[in-house]
């Protein structure tokens, strides 16, 4: 007897094809560094700026898009986000002026990364209620596999077609395929809003409504954890290389500690979202937070080069569990009914510690010629974060 079916794993592919195109090609924009550089003799911190314009703009997007998405579901907000991101990077190919970049990473770029996770993974919670965690972490999984291959590829088409040709091409590219990915996503029939056509539906008894859940103590707990923990994201793996370099790796050398970075995380999201299902949410942010002030303990001890790698396995491990944990959680203690805009809310605090990390890094390297002191300021960070997830409550 053939097998239906399942249309949950519609979701998870949509879902993973989204995060792996808008993830990886945010990842391949390190290739355009030296091509700008060379066209337009433009500084490394104005194409580093607009990467942190990108990340504000998430910020700032993130709450509305989830709340969008509980209100008219997945498919509509991915279709618009999802073309017009494509778009954005298309138009890269035509920027010559640096104020044309900030803006196509604010706006477009900004859109895109602003509803990518926020609408996937709260898509995902709603369809799976059992494995919520395990498939949390197998979309997860798809940002990393992106990150390791969309960068090679971009490299391969502007090689073959020229940097602004390609550009357009992948841009293009990406819009249909983010297109296809969203036509793919909608929310459970029993949860149909009543804009997309179906009959109002009542929440679920456990389910708590978002003005309720901001004036919580544990809702802002969450937010305080994120905005803690994505400065040590965003920090150590845009540094490892350079404090690689200056403890004696060379070029291929310290491209491997990124590349076990990204192996390690693979591992994370897997192994934590999978233990997720089964420990809740509270134990699984302290398994990823744990190995993340480890190894910023590592780095702190570490005066040799291959160490190194030890430690950012062990770094990996954490950074991977942590993208993997928050949406999952966030359903645990507030319920559905509002779980597009209260992701999209912790999501917020997260961004602007994301892009605070990087920045402090390297301002406290320019004036010490040290990481010491930056690294001792993230595991200060990643210590507080794992005295707010132990304090909380289990349930609400």
């Amino acid at each position: 007897m053939a097998h239906k079916f399942d249309p949950r794993y519609r979701i998870v592919f949509g879902a993973c094809l989204t995060q792996f195109i808008i993830v990886g090609m945010l990842f391949a924009y390190g290739l355009f560094f030296a091509i700008f550089e060379k066209e337009f003799g433009w500084p490394r911190a104005v194409l580093s700026g607009s990467i942190s314009l990108t990340l504000l703009s998430m910020g700032l997007l993130a709450a509305l898009a989830g709340r969008l998405s509980d209100l008219y579901g997945p498919r509509i907000v991915l279709s618009v986000s999802g073309v017009l991101y494509g778009c954005g990077v298309a138009a890269i190919s035509q920027v010559s002026e640096p104020w044309h970049l900030f803006l196509l990473f604010s706006g477009f770029i900004g859109l895109g990364m602003a509803t990518h996770d926020v609408v996937t993974l709260s898509t995902i919670a709603r369809w799976f209620a059992r494995r919520r965690g395990a498939m949390t972490g197998i979309v997860k999984v798809s940002t990393a596999i992106g990150q390791i291959c969309l960068p090679a590829l971009v490299a391969v088409v502007i090689g073959a077609l020229g940097w602004r040709d390609g550009i357009m091409a992948i841009g293009f590219a990406a819009s249909a395929l983010l297109l296809l990915a969203a036509l793919t996503m909608d929310l459970p029939p029993e949860a149909a809003a009543p804009a997309q056509g179906g009959p109002p539906v009542a929440a679920a008894p456990d389910s708590v409504p978002y003005s309720t859940a901001v004036r919580t103590r544990v809702f802002w707990m969450l937010c305080a954890v994120q905005f803690l923990c994505f400065p040590i994201l965003g920090a150590v793996p845009l540094h490892i290389v350079a404090h690689g370099a200056d403890l004696g790796l060379d070029g291929a050398e310290t491209a491997g500690l990124v590349s076990t970075i990204g192996a390690a995380s693979i591992a994370g999201r897997l192994t934590v979202g999978g233990m997720l299902d089964r420990i809740g949410g509270r134990r699984a942010y302290l398994l990823g937070l744990t190995p993340l002030a480890l190894s910023l303990l590592a780095l702190l001890a570490i005066d040799t080069p291959w160490p190194l790698f030890a430690a950012m396995a062990i770094y990996g491990f954490g950074h991977g569990g942590l993208f993997t944990v928050v949406s999952p959680t966030v359903a645990e203690y507030f319920g559905l009914a509002s779980h597009g805009a209260l992701f999209g809310t912790v999501l917020f605090f997260g961004a602007f510690g994301a892009a605070s990390g990087p920045i402090m890094t390297g301002f406290i390297y320019d004036r010490t010629g040290s990481y010491a002191l930056a690294f001792l300021i993230l595991l200060v960070l990643a210590i507080i974060g794992l005295a707010l997830i132990a304090a909380m409550p289990r349930r609400l």
